[in-house]
């Protein structure tokens, strides 16, 4: 896909600067007056960061430990043989790679330690910081503005990108609920977890084909967006984007472009990644010696879809406290009490494995990015570092202003 600039009247709503009434396209809101500025609540940002932070406090503090003491969970986890450890080890790597996988599916111009780079320091800032998913957006715009793609190519790939994965996270109950019928009754919740899901996806994908075959609907989706856009920002205390109108058929076009000659690699990258992901689960389950008649490997999926439906909403960085809850809490009720160490254990190694290593990785990643950007992607003869051509991520000055979906894990 070639790397284009996005005409005036499809200005891109990212990141985080957006032009005021008035202002001129060349003017942003944090160069205009004091006085003229939003007045900003210190106290609702304050309460946006502390919600996170003391919900993960009372799953880990009290919620979790009701399961198995962490004591126990270790010993659990302790017990494992080295065949076991590499086999969790090896099938943690393999989902963290199909994930660089979806990244060049959509950005063919990008490599793979590139696409390594961008998402293993934007879900290091999203793993650590709450509403971190703004951030790690403003993260890897620089990383990947810095090898000429443009912004509009930004945006598509981050829309693309998080349109197919919540695709996937919505057919991933209507799948359990069919593999669950061939061990037992699938339970209300479950049930009722498909039905949305299939709901959702239904509305998403018939919204999606009407938006990329049928001009006269996008034009009107796009002046309901400007209209919806105009009441957030009022609420919000905000000053309205300018061309919202334009932003669908832009993207409708460099979309439908982009899926003719790429969908089903694009569909195959996000299938195998969020596979690989239960695979993890399911390895750590039979490593902490839980057997199929203990945990069938048709429950784990149930609670690995259930899970991932129920943390699209980024409530916690990561999913962090709410991934763990919810699986430990069906696992066990599936398997039995005996079996809550187990379980516990289980989940914890999984999430650990998972949450944990991108956030180290994404660090050096970042540092090897900004300090020695030829170890990632040689850089042309001339031209100066990511740093210097585009800033020291200006663009992540107010990310939280718009947040399309990221791939989350």
């Amino acid at each position: 896909m070639t790397a284009t600039t996005a005409p005036p009247s499809a200005t891109v709503p990212f990141p985080g600067r957006l032009a005021a009434p008035g202002t001129g396209p060349g003017r942003s809101v944090m160069q205009q007056p004091a006085a003229a500025r939003p007045r900003r609540r210190p106290g609702r940002k304050t309460l946006r960061t502390a919600l996170p932070v003391v919900l993960v406090a009372v799953i880990f503090g009290f919620a979790l430990p009701r399961f198995a003491s962490y004591g126990s969970a270790w010993t659990s986890i302790g017990a494992m043989t080295w065949p076991q450890a590499l086999l969790v080890a090896a099938a943690a790597a393999g989902s963290m790679v199909c994930s660089w996988i979806v990244i060049c599916s959509v950005l063919p111009s990008i490599r793979l330690r590139e696409a390594a780079a961008v998402n293993l320091s934007s879900s290091a800032v999203a793993n650590t910081l709450p509403a971190g998913g703004a951030l790690a957006m403003g993260v890897s715009w620089a990383m990947l503005s810095g090898w000429g793609i443009s912004t509009a190519d930004y945006v598509l790939y981050t829309l693309v990108s998080g349109i197919w994965n919540v695709f996937a996270c919505l057919i991933l109950p209507v799948l359990a609920v069919l593999v669950m019928v061939t061990v037992s009754r699938p339970g209300v919740g479950l049930i009722a977890a498909a039905a949305t899901g299939l709901a959702l996806l239904a509305a998403t994908a018939a919204g999606l084909g009407l938006l990329l075959h049928c001009e006269p609907f996008a034009l009107r989706a796009g002046r309901a967006l400007q209209r919806t856009l105009a009441v957030a920002c009022r609420l919000a205390r905000r000053p309205p984007p300018t061309g919202a109108a334009g932003w669908l058929p832009d993207f409708r076009d460099r979309a439908a472009a982009l899926l003719a000659a790429r969908r089903w690699r694009i569909t195959a990258a996000t299938a195998v990644g969020n596979l690989m992901l239960w695979l993890v689960l399911l390895a750590c389950l039979r490593g902490t010696g839980l057997s199929q008649a203990q945990v069938p490997w048709q429950t784990s999926l149930a609670a690995f879809a259930f899970v991932r439906l129920l943390t699209m909403l980024p409530v916690t960085p990561g999913g962090l406290g709410i991934t763990e809850l919810g699986l430990v809490g069906i696992l066990a009720a599936n398997a039995g009490h005996r079996a809550s160490v187990q379980v516990t254990a289980a989940v914890l190694l999984y999430r650990a494995v998972t949450y944990l290593p991108p956030i180290p990785l994404g660090a050096l990643a970042f540092l090897a990015w900004r300090h020695a950007p030829t170890l990632i992607r040689p850089s042309p003869r001339g031209a100066g570092a990511p740093s210097q051509r585009h800033g020291r991520l200006a663009c992540a000055a107010q990310p939280a202003e718009i947040t399309p979906p990221v791939p989350a894990r």
